[in-house]
């Protein structure tokens, strides 16, 4: 079964707790903080994997969870790291933030890597927690939460060229004649269900990969028929070859099928319909009327388009056509990507994170929510003076208790913070 595209939910491990801890050694009774840090939690990787071609292995398993770091240990030892949870994909795969449908990693070379939820990093133990005047600090730092995503997954298929054309134009059978690959090939509409890719041989150390999109129709790019569906994998195509069915077997006019394809295209991707395009004229065992195939050449031509003939049935101008294909390869530069990649992940790392939070005001409460805070607050042990001090302390840098004051909040006003209610006080 052929599967493009899928939808994951990913948890990344948290990180394991900073300790508590002693030094306890024979004549050392005062002995200072010994608590060591938690470990980090396993970050989730995507990498690709030349033994896959399909994403079908995400049909059944759609949600995946690293390991947690341990917590960190006295004697100043740190909790072991968790190990990274890798996850392989097929060349190929981009990777979408389900929330925001951007592009977040686009998985194309053989060696790609790409860290797609970050573990989060293990919480100081008391240890880093002394100062001149807080010799014997009985708090640590919790670990923090890993990165929680959802993200889609889509295949996009590494091809040199791409064959478009209406269905049962005979894209496959061209194929199979060139290529080792064997498509599902009969004389019915919509044969081809699924994309075929094959390589082209042209001599040592040349060949191309050629993909077969399944068949487009009017109103692709809206949903209809199987193009919509697979019209992603011709985006990272160098050269287009519209193959057209010049018997006139199907009762339709070549022309006005080209017209619609390329339309299609347009609507669906305009960068994608200016790619360098040659145009085919098939099935011209069946085309006695030279005439006729010299009225559509003169009418695609004038569109600025070059053409040529074939008979994949019979194999007539196949050999000539690959050759051909080559040749316009050779020519082709770069080109202008399809879509962007957008590296918001430097806005997520851990070093960079400033601290974010809301207030709102309800029913007499200020409630204060955050995740930076939540995170604060778990590392907070209420029982211990210089524990306390140091959350009110860095609620104050975070600049909080100012903004609370502007809200409103007075002396004995409740506040809420992340679930836990406090009375404010000046």
């Amino acid at each position: 079964m052929f599967i493009d595209k899928v939808k994951i939910d990913l948890s990344a491990g948290n990180g394991g707790n900073g300790a508590v801890a002693w030094r306890r050694e024979k004549y050392e009774p005062s002995g200072g903080p010994a608590g060591g840090n938690g470990g980090r939690g396993g970050s989730i990787i995507l990498k690709v994997d030349l033994s896959i071609n399909t994403l079908i292995d995400f049909r059944f398993k759609k949600k995946f969870k690293a390991s947690n770091g341990e917590i960190g240990r006295g004697k100043r030892q740190y909790g072991k790291d968790a190990t990274d949870l890798i996850i392989p994909v097929p060349k190929g795969t981009v990777v979408r933030d389900a929330g925001t449908g951007s592009i977040i990693a686009d998985l194309s070379d053989d060696d790609s890597v790409f860290v797609v939820a970050k573990g989060g990093r293990g919480g100081r133990g008391n240890i880093h927690f002394t100062t001149s005047t807080r010799q014997a600090p009985n708090f640590a730092e919790a670990g923090k939460k890993g990165q929680e995503r959802t993200v889609v997954l889509e295949l996009k298929m590494i091809a040199d060229v791409g064959l478009l054309g209406f269905p049962n134009v005979g894209k496959s059978t061209f194929l199979s004649t060139i290529t080792a690959a064997k498509p599902k090939i009969a004389d019915y509409h919509f044969t081809t269900l699924v994309p075929n890719l094959g390589v082209v041989k042209i001599e040592d150390g040349k060949s191309f990969v050629i993909a077969d999109i399944p068949g487009l129709i009017e109103g692709a790019h809206k949903g209809v028929g199987l193009g919509h569906e697979f019209l992603r994998h011709v985006e990272r195509t160098r050269l287009l070859v519209h193959i057209l069915d010049i018997s006139g077997n199907e009762g339709r006019d070549p022309y006005e099928d080209f017209i619609k394809i390329n339309d299609e295209l347009k609507q669906y991707n305009e960068i994608l319909a200016n790619r360098p395009q040659i145009v085919v004229f098939n099935k011209t065992d069946l085309m006695d009327d030279d005439e006729i195939l010299a009225y559509y050449r003169e009418k695609i031509e004038a569109l600025g388009y070059k053409v040529y003939y074939m008979s994949a049935a019979t194999m007539k101008g196949v050999e000539e056509l690959k050759y051909t294909i080559w040749q316009e390869l050779s020519q082709v530069g770069d080109l202008e990507p399809i879509f962007e990649v957008v590296d918001e992940y430097e806005l997520m790392l851990e070093d960079n994170e400033k601290p974010k939070y809301e207030i709102e005001f309800e029913n007499d409460i200020y409630y204060v929510e955050g995740d930076w805070i939540e995170h604060l607050l778990n590392s907070t042990n209420f029982g211990d003076y210089d524990s306390v001090s140091y959350f009110q302390k860095r609620l104050r840098d975070i600049g909080l208790i100012e903004a609370l004051r502007e809200l409103g909040a007075g002396q004995d006003s409740t506040v809420d913070i992340c679930g836990m209610e406090f009375d404010f006080f000046e």
